[in-house]
């Protein structure tokens, strides 16, 4: 099993920079068997040429991204320098979990596209996080141009520390897909993201409205905010992102086909996002 994890940060020293550039060679090593790979793909004339393209992405991004922080895991071993928490992303503490953890994405999840998609992206996201409201569109456009390609998994974890009203609101689009089904859920999700302030801003008041505005019946939604009754699965999603290895939100892992996972820390850009997931689907 092997993990890729990108990081920004804003911090440096002599010891990480030795720690960084072992692991860009690291890195420099793996993409390089990739390509090696796609060379003998002889159905996919262009898949030498993407491999390339991709690499060379890959490798300016670690050293873009190596300022004080970047992380390189393999067979389980992670290797990170430590840093001052990235910029793009609200923490909590320290997690001791490991990205092998992560419960196998199942019908039971949230998805927004095809199960069968031969990647899969499982981000374990905060309703108030405002690093979260700025990486949805990203994954909104991700789905959007990988059509068959990708599968957006979408998974709780509210961060109490930060954001007291984030549970509520993650048991709310619960509700809204058990009276409306999969499409409405993320129709609730994504209502959430448009409106909400963010860092705890949005009126509790808001919620049955948002669920009228997806076309729910307020008062069956409000019957089981109040219930309670999706508080375990929250909290059940929150303990996966921890075992997983999620430090903050928004924690992302991509899924190959193979099995095999990238990591993505923070609200990336969608250049970024792109560049993971066409390193995963060439993963057979």
């Amino acid at each position: 099993m092997c993990t890729i994890q990108i990081f920004t940060s804003m911090t440096t020293d002599n010891a990480d920079q030795k720690n960084t550039e072992g692991e860009i060679k690291e890195l420099e090593e793996r993409l390089y068997a990739l390509k090696q790979q796609a060379k003998g793909n002889q159905e996919n004339p262009w898949a030498v040429p993407a491999a390339i393209f991709i690499a060379g992405l890959l490798i300016a991004g670690a050293v873009m991204y190596s300022r004080g922080n970047s992380s390189l895991t393999q067979n389980g071993a992670s290797k990170t320098a430590p840093t001052a928490p990235p910029p793009s992303q609200q923490q909590i503490k320290s997690s001791s979990g490991s990205v092998d953890n992560i419960a196998p994405v199942t019908n039971k999840d949230h998805i927004r596209g095809s199960l069968n998609a031969p990647v899969k992206v499982v981000e374990f996201s905060d309703a108030e996080c405002p690093f979260c409201k700025r990486f949805h569109p990203t994954m909104q456009q991700a789905v959007k141009d990988y059509p068959n390609q990708v599968a957006w998994v979408y998974r709780h974890f509210p961060l109490d520390s930060l954001h007291s009203k984030a549970r509520k609101e993650a048991e709310a689009s619960e509700c809204a897909n058990e009276l409306g089904g999969n499409d409405t859920f993320w129709a609730y999700l994504d209502r959430v993201f448009e409106v909400t302030p963010s860092n705890n801003g949005l009126d509790p008041a808001e919620l049955p409205k948002i669920a009228q505005y997806v076309g729910l019946d307020a008062a069956k939604f409000e019957q089981c905010l109040s219930s309670g009754k999706y508080a375990q699965h929250v909290a059940d999603n929150l303990a996966d992102a921890t075992g997983a290895g999620g430090q903050g939100t928004p924690y992302t892992v991509v899924i190959a086909q193979n099995g095999k996972k990238f990591v993505i820390s923070g609200a990336q850009p969608y250049a970024a996002v792109k560049s993971v997931i066409d390193v995963a689907l060439l993963e057979k």
